[in-house]
C-alpha cells in the first residue's frame, strides 16, 4: 500500500498512542443542547492534552462524525495532540454507526502501517464510540461483529458510551467491554477523563497494558442507580 507521507511522523518519531473518537452528529443530539455540551468537552480535551509535554507529542487523534447525509465525516484527520484543534460538531441527519466504526477500524490499520513505515512504536489504539440513539445503517451488526473481533484479537481497545436514551443493548454489540451511560450531559468530565487516561497511557511502554482510571464522575453502569 502506498501511503501519503506524513511530515509529523517523519519529524517526530516518538512512540504514539492512536485514539479515534466516533461521534454521533444526528439530529437528536440537538435536544437539550447535548451537541453544545459535546463541543465544550472537545475544547477541554484539546487544552488538557496540550498541557502535558509528553502527551502532546505522543497522543495521536482522529475524530469521525456520523450523521447527514447518512455518511461518515472526517472532522479531524490524524494529528498529534500538539496540533489538535477541537472541531465543531453539528447535529443533523441519522446515525450510521456501523459505517462510522468500520471507517474507524480501517483508519486505525492504515495508521499502523504509517508507524511501521517510519519505525515508530505504538500502544494499542483506542476507539471511543458515543451515541444518543442506535445504528440506522442496515449492516451495522456486521460492523459491530468486526469491531468486537478487533478488540478480542488485541488490535484495538473499544469503549462505547451511551448518551440520554441510547440503545445500550445494540451499543453492547460493538465491544466485549460493557458500554457505559453518560451521566446527564457530563461531556466535559468524559473528555477530561479521556485526556487524563491518554496522558498516562502515552507514558506506557508499547507492550504495557494501560490501566485507565475508574470513570466514576461521568459514567453510570446500565441498570444501576447513580
Amino acid at each position: 500500500m502506498n501511503l501519503i507521507p506524513d511530515v509529523a511522523l517523519a519529524e517526530n518519531t516518538s512512540q504514539r498512542l492512536p485514539c479515534v473518537v466516533v461521534l454521533d452528529g444526528s439530529t437528536s443530539m440537538a435536544d437539550g443542547d447535548a451537541i453544545g455540551a459535546l463541543n465544550e468537552g472537545l475544547k477541554l480535551l484539546e487544552a488538557d492534552l496540550k498541557a502535558d509535554d509528553v502527551a502532546r507529542q505522543r497522543v495521536r487523534i482522529l475524530v469521525l462524525r456520523v450523521g447527514a447525509p447518512n455518511d461518515v465525516e472526517v472532522v479531524t484527520d490524524w494529528v498529534d495532540a500538539i496540533e489538535f484543534e477541537a472541531p465543531e460538531i453539528e447535529a443533523n441527519g441519522t446515525t450510521p454507526l456501523g459505517a462510522g466504526v468500520r471507517r474507524a477500524l480501517d483508519e486505525i490499520e492504515t495508521e499502523k502501517l504509517r508507524y511501521r513505515d517510519h519505525g515508530i512504536p505504538y500502544n494499542r489504539p483506542w476507539l471511543f464510540v458515543l451515541t444518543d440513539g442506535e445504528p440506522t445503517d442496515r449492516d451495522w451488526e456486521d460492523a459491530a461483529d468486526e469491531c468486537r473481533r478487533a478488540e478480542e484479537s488485541g488490535r484495538v481497545s473499544v469503549f462505547c458510551v451511551g448518551v440520554g436514551n441510547a440503545n445500550m443493548t445494540k451499543l453492547a454489540r460493538f465491544s466485549p467491554r460493557q458500554p457505559l451511560a453518560l451521566k446527564g450531559l457530563a461531556f466535559r468530565e468524559f473528555f477530561l477523563w479521556l485526556s487524563r487516561s491518554a496522558r498516562a497511557g502515552s507514558k506506557s511502554a508499547p507492550s504495557e497494558n494501560i490501566q485507565m482510571a475508574a470513570p466514576s464522575d461521568w459514567a453510570v453502569v446500565p441498570g444501576r442507580a447513580g
